[in-house]
């Protein structure tokens, strides 16, 4: 099916002026603002066809989202963390329904990839008035995902993290619970290969990034959510010590290119390790490895800020 262009889409979106409103209402501040979040929207002139307030997205999304999308709403304005996006594009690649997304999570790596303000009015602000754009989506065994694709500390971190703490402190939260992670994590051996390129290592987290921030720091200067590129980087060696050193590093180094960060990008990458791990794609858990993960370029119709560059 031959979708509108973006600039049609766009003048369809302002001339309706009609959405549907999905919140995650565990999130860390879903909770407290799903009443803002509709009052926002209608204040600025859009009308809510429907709200769904959803509390276990990995057990409710997969059965409303087919129901919601089957009525071709020209928008979705979600409202939720990482994991929560990384169910919902499963479904929303590749379809004339616009994401409006509302960064209401702990990290916001999808967010402040694509450029959102934090603040709610702000945000709101660009999905009823921003513009369309194209973004690139990661597939991993076949399934969507937004931003990032871990094995390592990051997937067993992504099961301990308690909610409570995320409330409560926000990102910092995963850095706490990373760092007692650390204390007693096993590294783990790890061939990547992309192509006629193999590479192996042994370290304590490998990542594969389609989006542009990790940790909510950006990777590296030139990472983008629309440059149909992966992004291939471990943090740290063998030793707990260095995992910690790379850690910081790469929190401190949002500056350098990918370039200079010696990171290997590819369109996409087979995985394998020397025992099968758990795999966290967007902050949930999902599958083992080996994994393949390949990119799709512009899979995903989103609102972003007016500066936002769309190549």
């Amino acid at each position: 099916m031959q979708l509108p262009t973006k600039q049609e889409t766009q003048d369809r979106l302002r001339r309706e002026r009609e959405l549907v409103l999905l919140v995650n209402v565990r999130s860390r501040r879903g909770a407290a603002l799903h009443g803002d979040v509709r009052r926002m929207l209608e204040r600025r002139g859009w009308t809510v066809t429907a709200e769904h307030l959803v509390a276990d997205p990995a057990a409710q999304l997969p059965a409303l989202l087919p129901r919601v999308l089957a009525e071709r709403p020209p928008l979705l304005v979600v409202g939720s963390g990482d994991g929560t996006i990384a169910t919902v594009v499963d479904h929303l690649a590749h379809t004339g329904t616009v994401l409006g997304y509302l960064p209401l999570g702990t990290t916001n790596n999808f967010g402040r990839s694509l450029g959102l303000p934090l603040r709610l009015e702000d945000a709101v602000d660009v999905v009823t008035a921003g513009k369309v754009a194209d973004v690139d989506l990661g597939r991993v065994d076949g399934d969507y995902f937004a931003n990032l694709v871990s094995i390592g500390i990051s997937a067993a971190v992504a099961g301990r993290t308690p909610h409570e703490l995320k409330r409560r402190v926000g990102r910092w939260a995963y850095a706490l619970t990373s760092a007692r992670t650390l204390a007693t994590h096993r590294p783990f051996s790890a061939e990547v290969r992309s192509g006629s390129a193999l590479w192996r290592v042994r370290t304590h987290q490998l990542n594969i990034a389609n989006g542009r921030m990790h940790a909510g720091t950006a990777i590296a200067a030139d990472a983008s959510l629309d440059d149909r590129l992966l992004v291939a980087y471990a943090l740290g060696g063998g030793s707990r010590l260095s995992a910690a050193r790379a850690a910081a590093h790469q929190a401190l180094t949002p500056w350098l290119p990918l370039e200079r960060k010696g990171y290997l990008t590819g369109t996409e990458f087979t995985v394998s390790t020397d025992v099968p791990l758990d795999v966290d794609v967007d902050g949930e858990l999902s599958g083992t490895t080996p994994i393949h993960v390949e990119v799709t370029g512009q899979a995903l119709r989103v609102m972003v800020p007016t500066a936002f560059v769309d190549s």
